[in-house]
């Protein structure tokens, strides 16, 4: 290790910044859509903020949500069953938004990896390009552990070779010693093996 220096900057931009200002929505940020379906989800965002009437209940794991079901049914044939007993209110209000191209930015920051569950659940394709662009820009040691997990959990290759790179190639693990070892503990067998042949591969290139 003597010698080693590196600067995370680079590699760790972050994507949103968060200002004082009026709340801007995400879905038109995060996906690339035609001036015509843009204008579509402009108006579903009207029918809540104009209460048009609902004709469907989601039901989260601590409340439950009106929508409407035409506009669930468009973004994802799977939403026809809305019964969502593993997403707070909190984050299935955020999935809605979404749908209805509502997000806001700063709730899409604070619930990106349950959305990025919901997105794989219900196969809403664009939603969850946008979480794992986001969650690969911000990668740092306070969360480089949770990012792994996510990524091996939902199989999200790219992500997981930039969190073992953080780990092994920029050497992070040792500035989370404790939390490291403590998640060696739990892990998934196959992960634990990856982040050894990492390693291994690195100590052949004189990386350790």
């Amino acid at each position: 290790m003597d010698g080693f220096a590196w600067t995370l900057d680079s590699f760790v931009t972050v994507r949103f910044s968060i200002e004082d200002h009026e709340p801007t929505s995400i879905k038109p940020s995060f996906a690339t859509r035609s001036s015509i379906q843009q204008d579509t989800c402009s108006g579903f965002a009207c029918m809540l903020q104009e209460n048009i009437p609902t004709d469907i209940t989601i039901t989260t794991s601590n409340g439950s949500i009106r929508a409407h079901s035409n506009v669930l049914s468009a973004c994802s044939p799977q939403l026809s069953a809305v019964h969502i007993p593993d997403m707070s209110i909190d984050e299935c209000q955020c999935f809605i938004n979404y749908m209805y191209g509502n997000l806001q930015e700063r709730d899409f920051i604070a619930h990106r990896v349950a959305l990025l569950g919901a997105a794989e659940k219900y196969d809403v394709s664009d939603l969850k390009v946008a979480c794992v662009d986001s969650l690969s820009q911000d990668i740092d040691t306070e969360n480089l552990i949770e990012r792994l997990q996510v990524a091996d959990f939902y199989q999200l290759q790219e992500l997981k070779r930039s969190c073992i790179r953080l780990l092994v190639d920029f050497m992070k693990v040792y500035e989370i010693h404790d939390d490291f070892n403590e998640f060696i503990k739990t892990a998934d067998t196959d992960l634990v093996v990856e982040i050894l042949q990492h390693v291994l591969g690195s100590k052949l290139a004189g990386v350790f």
